[in-house]
């Protein structure tokens, strides 16, 4: 995959394809902020990179606010939707989440609390274009 990537899918399976894609440039260390409207299809999206990696039971850490899943490669999965403040990033030890050089982390809602984001990040947008269709575009930051 060469980036910055951009496609519109039709469907999930569509959708999976960009997601295995994507997963094999990905190596342990890096962050992915997943930006998007509520229903984009975030979750959907690191449900399909966690099933490539052989783990078939990620849901959305909503509540959570994250989920970890131990896989081909370690996954950390956040939600950012419910914070009130970034102090509660703090309580449970986020910082020490991103320094963990040997797993992945994805953040959906990334762009609630963009200061809390390393220099270097992928970023996903994923915008819902109706029923079936998404937009995909992904991006590498560098600041």
């Amino acid at each position: 995959m060469e980036l910055p990537f951009k496609i519109v899918v039709k469907s999930e399976e569509e959708t999976e394809q960009v997601a295995k894609q994507f997963a094999d440039i990905l190596e342990a260390g890096n962050i992915i902020a997943l930006n998007g409207n509520l229903g984009s299809g975030k979750t959907f999206f690191v449900k399909a990179i966690s099933n490539y990696w052989n783990y078939n039971d990620a849901n959305s850490p909503t509540f959570s606010i994250v989920n970890e899943y131990l896989c081909d490669k370690k996954i950390y999965h956040f939600d950012f939707y419910r914070l009130n403040k970034i102090e509660e990033l703090y309580d449970i030890g986020f910082e020490e989440y991103l320094m963990d050089d040997e797993a992945v982390t994805f953040i959906e809602w990334a762009e609630m609390i963009p200061e809390i984001l390393p220099s270097t990040y992928y970023e996903i947008k994923i915008v819902r274009l109706n029923d079936s269709e998404r937009s995909i575009e992904i991006l590498l930051n560098r600041s």
